[in-house]
């Protein structure tokens, strides 16, 4: 059987450079991102944006586009089953005090390029390095004087 998963790789642009907020697996403790099954009536990149908030406290906006994906073993309805998982960006505008999986979850910002190497899975590093690369040629664009379309 294969599923699908949506998820986010949570970001902001700081002084220092981007960094990622990453969310603790609930059952392992391993540093991985925001991740859920499909919602009904809802596109991928909400879905994604639902899961920030349940599993990070997190209020912001996922792109429309995923950056990246990876595969992940899963058990749904007591069967294991092999799951991709779509990472959308995810600009953080704000972070909630209390969440739903705030018991069950630590979250830390960190230096993507950090974030990069503390997660485990491969097609996720592979996203996070594409989100850095992504983030500093449109900082190169806007320090150069271009300005982006809304």
């Amino acid at each position: 059987m294969k599923a699908r998963q949506y998820g986010v790789i949570p970001f902001r642009v700081t002084s220092r450079g981007t960094e990622v907020l990453l969310v603790t697996t609930r059952t392992k403790g391993r540093w991985s991102v925001p991740k859920g099954w499909p919602i009904k009536h809802h596109p991928p990149h909400k879905t994604a944006e639902i899961e920030a908030m349940e599993e990070a406290g997190l209020h912001g906006e996922a792109a429309m586009i995923p950056v990246g994906r990876f595969t992940n073993k899963r058990v749904k309805r007591g069967q294991p089953i092999r799951c991709t998982v779509d990472l959308f960006p995810f600009r953080v505008h704000g972070e909630f005090d209390n969440w739903p999986e705030r018991l069950q979850r630590q979250r830390q910002w960190v230096d993507a390029s950090i974030a990069a190497t503390m997660v485990r899975k491969r097609g996720l590093k592979r996203a996070i390095r594409t989100l850095i690369k992504t983030q500093q040629t449109q900082r190169r664009r806007i320090s150069c004087g271009e300005v982006e379309a809304s």
